[in-house]
């Protein structure tokens, strides 16, 4: 822990320790406030969110008043996204993605068509204003659907298009699309689900089970096939129902940072590949770093599903992903710069709250309606703006809220998370391309 003057303002600079200390705190004072005040449990707003956000709000007051600037040590974060991508990657059997079905790939058309609507919107608004039409883009699909690792990776195509700082606007636009879609999301949904009356009635099994993800897509694909995940021997499945042992979570953790490890070296190459190819060709490659992850973390899996190698239990590697996401979502909005958001521009201040109302209604006409109208599709929906206007783990935290409170919704946690962690990625950079190519 460090005290030091930073822009002429004393500013504390926190260790790591001393941050994930405070990330705990954080995190279990928004699930306290979630369980205790009526208005944040019936808009099931995530607790990571809560206390995350509450946290950059103090930041924001004490710099301020001019009293004390906080700097956090935020490293970890990085890998804690890529670990729980590495989760999504090993409950990623071939069976579960022919569950999702062409429900998944309907899905990816949906949320590509809003990358295309969220530039066009964002390049008319910024017209109307004056202001400069390229940064209708960063305000649109570059950022909201793209997130800021995307985002990032044109910076340089921006720069050429006249827009100086753009590092800057980016890193702003995200930022403020990452505070918005865990405060919108959920109240969305939430207000479909009770006003068309489409949360199904729990099952006993579910509760008892504690609303678990995972072993409820398990159980979806179970009723059809008449038997679990693939290659869950009976041993496997009936041990759910037993506590998990301390050398189980061991294993699967020691899995999961070697996938994370060979998915690095898999990320690496495909820089690398990036940077010999054309600028044209290469841009498509520049991926976020978690990608290699959750590619080789599916491999894994379903090498595991077929030859019984690392005997992978679902319920290990669900349990170190909701730890993996909690923290991840809490750390990311504790650093939030909130007085970044205060100093935007006004013009980019109007696309983005434009965005926002445009993201909320395409959600309600368009990702509800065509998913099916149902507590499943309502759950998307919210998923959708999560991903939509931030980044995947706000959508799962949407999600895994409503699940909480409703009831599960296996079909979206197969659905969403893939979608928006992976396919986007590549549809999205092609709809960025193409809009660029337009303003050269």
């Amino acid at each position: 822990m460090e005290l030091n003057s930073i822009d002429g303002l004393l500013t504390l600079k926190l260790d790591l320790i001393l941050t994930l200390a405070l990330a705990a705190v954080s995190l279990f004072l928004g699930y306290g406030l979630q369980q205790r005040l009526g208005f944040l449990s019936r808009s099931s707003i995530p607790a990571p969110a809560i206390g995350g956000l509450l946290f950059a709000l103090l930041v924001l007051a004490l710099r301020a008043r001019g009293t004390l600037g906080v700097a956090l040590d935020t490293s970890l974060r990085a890998p804690l996204q890529t670990a729980f991508f590495t989760t999504i990657g090993l409950a990623a059997t071939l069976t579960l993605l022919r569950a999702g079905g062409w429900r998944m790939g309907f899905f990816w058309l949906i949320a590509s068509a809003t990358a295309i609507v969220q530039n066009l919107v964002g390049m008319g608004v910024a017209l109307a204003l004056g202001a400069p039409v390229a940064l209708g883009i960063i305000c649109g699909a570059l950022t909201l659907t793209g997130g800021p690792a995307t985002g990032l990776a044109f910076t340089s195509d921006f720069e050429r298009l006249g827009i100086g700082g753009a590092g800057a606007l980016i890193i702003a636009s995200a930022t403020f699309g990452i505070f918005v879609s865990s405060l919108v999301g959920n109240p969305v949904a939430t207000a479909l689900i009770k006003r068309l009356r489409l949360a199904p009635r729990r099952e006993e099994e579910s509760v008892a089970l504690g609303n678990s993800v995972i072993a409820n897509i398990a159980d979806e694909v179970g009723k059809g096939s008449g038997a679990g995940i693939a290659g869950v021997n009976a041993d496997q499945t009936i041990m759910r129902h037993d506590p998990l042992a301390g050398y189980v979570l061991l294993r699967h953790l020691a899995i999961v940072l070697v996938v994370m490890g060979v998915g690095a070296l898999v990320s690496m190459a495909l820089t690398r590949l990036s940077v010999a190819m054309p600028d044209e060709i290469g841009r498509f490659l520049r991926l976020p770093g978690y990608i290699g992850a959750m590619i080789v973390a599916a491999v894994a899996r379903n090498l595991d599903d077929r030859f019984h190698w690392w005997r992978i239990d679902t319920r290990a590697v669900e349990a170190l992903g909701t730890i993996a996401l909690a923290l991840f979502l809490v750390l990311a909005l504790m650093d939030l710069k909130l007085w970044q958001l205060a100093g935007l521009a006004v013009p980019m201040l109007i696309i983005l709250i434009v965005q926002v109302v445009v993201m909320i209604v395409y959600a309600l006409v368009v990702t509800f309606v065509l998913m099916g109208r149902d507590y499943e599709a309502a759950v998307t929906a919210s998923g959708h703006i999560g991903f939509g206007l931030g980044i995947t783990p706000n959508a799962v935290a949407n999600m895994e809220a409503l699940a909480a409170r409703f009831a599960p919704a296996p079909r979206s946690f197969l659905i969403v998370p893939v979608v928006g962690a992976f396919f986007i990625d590549f549809s999205n950079s092609l709809i960025i391309n193409f809009f660029i190519n337009l303003l050269r």
